[in-house]
């Protein structure tokens, strides 16, 4: 299994429609595109990334054809309008909490 690890934080003042996005769209979304989330830590304070999420799938041949289509590619351009600090990175999957 491999994961997809990811970190952003959220635009100042885009807080209500972010949370909107992620339980309406992004959630259901990468679900449906195969990506099953294993984990999301909200940071409320430190110096780190607001948001740290992960979702795995069966293998990297999966994983890279998810990020290559056209529903990512809508899903990720939407998250990316209300982030900033985006990062993401491939990883082999080893348990529940993994960090960059």
């Amino acid at each position: 299994m491999v994961k997809l690890l990811m970190s952003w934080d959220i635009k100042p003042g885009r807080d209500a429609e972010y949370f909107e996005f992620v339980v309406r769209e992004w959630v259901p979304g990468i679900t449906r595109l195969g990506l099953q989330p294993t984990e999301a830590w909200f940071t409320i304070y430190g110096n780190c990334p607001q948001v740290l999420t992960g979702g795995i799938t069966e293998d990297l041949d999966s994983m890279q054809r998810i990020l290559e289509s056209k529903e990512w590619q809508q899903l990720h351009g939407s998250l990316l309008d209300m982030v900033t600090n985006y990062q993401q990175k491939i990883v082999k999957a080893t348990g529940p909490l993994q960090l960059f």
